[in-house]
């Protein structure tokens, strides 16, 4: 039983576009620790010209009580795709928060075959156990 969100969708000036869909992982989650847990399943695709790689990433997980968690990391799932114009990269993920509603954004640090850096920023999307929210 998980539901899904309305899928989150950023595209930066670079033409890196990112969807994001989320659910709640009841199996995982314990509300008496208070503990929550959602996966979410990001998809990266370079709709621009030239070739990129993201190299970083940099998360802001903000709960319903407004703790913030700051997640930064080389690379997403352990690699750092390389995406030519035209492609993609899927991958999935979790994150546990102390309440059944949250929030998560960030970016995804990128260099182009060029070698200018730039960021891919990823909209604010909503994690939420399903019917906490109408």
């Amino acid at each position: 039983m998980s539901a899904m969100d309305e899928p989150a969708e950023q595209s930066s000036e670079h033409g890196i576009r990112v969807d994001v869909e989320t659910s709640f992982v009841p199996e995982q989650s314990d509300p008496a620790k208070p503990r929550y847990v959602f996966s979410y399943t990001i998809t990266i695709r370079n709709e621009g010209a030239a070739p990129a790689r993201l190299l970083t990433r940099h998360w802001i997980i903000t709960d319903a009580n407004g703790n913030v968690q700051e997640v930064r990391g080389d690379g997403v799932v352990g690699e750092q795709p390389y995406l030519k114009p035209g492609q993609g990269f899927r991958y999935s993920s979790g994150v546990g928060i102390e309440t059944p509603v949250g929030v998560m954004q960030g970016s995804y640090q990128m260099v182009a075959d060029d070698g200018r850096h730039f960021d891919a920023p990823i909209a604010p999307f909503r994690l939420a156990i399903p019917g906490v929210l109408h």
